[in-house]
């Protein structure tokens, strides 16, 4: 019994062995055969791109294959088209890979195997159709083995963060902007009523008596028309009296006849034939029936004269109806356009606003799209010094230079910015999310890693807000697609990522 005992322990020790030595076998880098390499990511913005990478830590000899994100920050939509050259770069050498198109939209996998260990520069070319840039991740360590990048690395851990990824982010309306330091201002929110500027209405009147014939059958109030478009015709044609075509005529024969007499006495005035007072009123002749054979004549095609649009707008009345008669001088229709207006709003005079101490004036184009009048180059164009017979108010008149898609007459939020200035972190106000009277925003962590964030708000300028307390410049925050990433971080999981990591 105890001979078949020891040979029992026997093998159970040549067992514990092998298996002991397969436990602690090792690649040639020093790692555990079937070790995973840890994995490090980093989210750098430039003024045009995103970038968000992920990689295996990089280690000398071995390979590191990228999940480089791009997204453009403008509508924050991947980039489908180009290349990318990463460039692993220590003093003056490096190596490089480049990734000639995206393996899916917006990520491209270049991949990198290091040969040196030490601080190095990784360097992204991001090169599209559209425009280049450049993306550097300074002071990045290439390990010399496993065991280093371990020690130096460890685990990270769950931080408690929201998860968001990019593929979801692609697939909505997402935008992000950056917290930015800028002048905050005194408000005085009120209303204003949009009216037509000066010289942004044109009022046409039938230049001869006869029938009024529209270009169009779908020519109504509204229309949008072109710089010299045909809007009408005013025919004279059948008229016993007053007919266009036979005024043109006279006023020909009268033109043709007072030129042959201009050219006539002006050799002889320059001879010295005649005195100068005879020549003159010759000359004066000559001056008036051009003038009225030319002012009969223009826009007259066909015996009719020709109603066009005198710039590009849309048509803002109609006085007539199509196959009315119309004397001279009737008004016929009239075009307006969109691009400049005038905007009022009135305040209590209690506020002491002067032309000096009105930095500003926002406006609203509609709800929550907040535009100034700077942005745009307009200007404030008077202040009124009395009050209006029935309020006590005064009026503040600004001139706005931007397309205006509202009716004469319309309302909208103002905001005036009075007084000097005072530096401050400000934030788009599209980024608040509020909750019974609390605000707070999603900050993005990096590039898939986002935050809830409660602040502490002060004054309002148009689109931005002043934070008290909660956010510093340079914080990147979620201005379109928070509630998104709200309603994400109470889903209670995490989507799976749909790209290889």
């Amino acid at each position: 019994m105890k001979k078949y005992l020891i040979i029992v322990l026997a093998f159970m020790a040549i067992a514990c062995k092998q298996n002991n030595e397969d436990n602690h076998a090792h690649n040639p880098d020093g790692s555990h055969v079937g070790e995973e390499i840890p994995r490090v990511d980093y989210t750098i913005w430039t003024n045009q791109t995103e970038l968000f990478v992920e990689f295996p830590v990089l280690i000398v000899g071995q390979p590191s294959k990228f999940a480089a994100h791009f997204t453009v920050m403008d509508k924050h939509q991947p980039v489908r088209e180009g290349s990318v050259t990463v460039s692993l770069i220590k003093g003056d050498k490096g190596i490089r890979a480049t990734a000639e198109s995206p393996s899916s939209p917006g990520i491209f996998s270049p991949i990198i195997q290091p040969k040196e260990s030490g601080i190095h520069q990784l360097v992204f070319d991001l090169s599209t159709p559209q425009y280049k840039d450049k993306i550097v991740i300074k002071d990045l360590m290439v390990y010399a083995n496993m065991e280093e990048a371990n020690n130096a690395i460890g685990d990270a851990g769950e931080d408690g963060s929201i998860s968001f990824l990019k593929e979801q982010a692609w697939k909505i309306e997402f935008q992000t902007a950056s917290v930015m330091n800028g002048e905050i201002y005194d408000v005085i929110k009120t209303s204003g009523v949009w009216q037509p500027a000066q010289g942004s209405v044109k009022t046409m009147v039938a230049t001869a008596n006869g029938t009024v014939n529209f270009a169009t059958t779908n020519l109504t109030e509204g229309t949008e028309v072109k710089q010299g478009q045909l809007l009408m015709n005013v025919s004279s044609q059948g008229l016993a009296s007053n007919n266009l075509s036979a005024e043109i005529a006279k006023a020909k024969a009268n033109y043709d006849q007072a030129t042959s007499e201009y050219n006539r006495k002006k050799e002889l005035y320059e001879s010295k034939i005649i005195p100068k007072s005879e020549f003159e009123k010759v000359e004066s002749n000559y001056t008036i029936a051009k003038s009225q054979y030319q002012s009969l004549a223009s826009g007259v095609s066909g015996g009719s004269k020709q109603i066009r649009a005198p710039f590009d707008g849309f048509i803002r009345s109609i006085n007539i109806g199509n196959g009315d008669y119309a004397e001279q001088g009737t008004v016929l229709i009239s075009v307006a356009t969109e691009q400049s207006k005038v905007l009022k709003s009135q305040i209590a005079p209690t506020y002491g606003l002067t032309m000096q101490n009105i930095k500003n004036v926002w406006y609203q184009t509609k709800i929550g799209n907040w535009k100034s009048i700077l942005d745009s180059e307009g200007e404030i164009l008077s202040i009124s010094k009395d009050v209006e017979r029935d309020s006590p108010l005064i009026s503040i008149y600004a001139k706005v230079n931007d397309a205006i898609n509202l009716p004469d007459g319309s309302l909208t939020q103002v905001q005036i910015a009075m007084g000097n200035g005072e530096q401050g972190t400000l934030v788009p106000e599209s980024a608040l999310l509020e909750d019974y009277g609390n605000y707070s925003v999603m900050v993005q962590l990096s590039g898939e890693s986002f935050e809830r964030r409660p602040i502490s708000i002060g004054k309002r300028n148009g689109k931005n807000v002043e934070v008290l307390k909660g956010l510093q410049v340079g914080d990147v925050v979620v201005t379109t697609g928070a509630y998104q990433v709200k309603m994400a971080s109470m889903s209670g999981s995490t989507p799976a990522h749909g790209h290889e990591h």
